[in-house]
């Protein structure tokens, strides 16, 4: 996958490594925050999920709206995915 692309691909994962909603920073990995909340979706490309390793589908989405709007759709959900995918204490 391109390294521009992998960035997006895994934005689940990154948005959720804040505090847990405790207040007590928990330690996540990448690929468990994924597994979790995203890979439902994305694995299969569901409802018309970009799947994690479709560089193209990434790609395609890149050039039409641009990083910060995918990263927004992330964080306040886009058509059928909910805001963050459903992970509550992500930041």
């Amino acid at each position: 996958m391109k390294a521009t692309i992998k960035p997006i691909a895994i934005l689940g994962a990154v948005l959720a490594m804040g505090a847990a909603s405790t207040g007590v920073a928990e330690e996540r990995s990448g690929e468990k925050i994924y597994n979790n909340y995203c890979s439902t979706c994305h694995q299969i490309g569901a409802a018309g999920a970009p799947k994690l390793d479709a560089s193209s589908e990434w790609q395609s989405r890149l050039d039409e709206k641009g990083r910060d709007k995918l990263y927004a759709n992330s964080i306040n959900g886009f058509k059928g995915m909910p805001p963050r995918g459903t992970c509550g204490n992500c930041s």
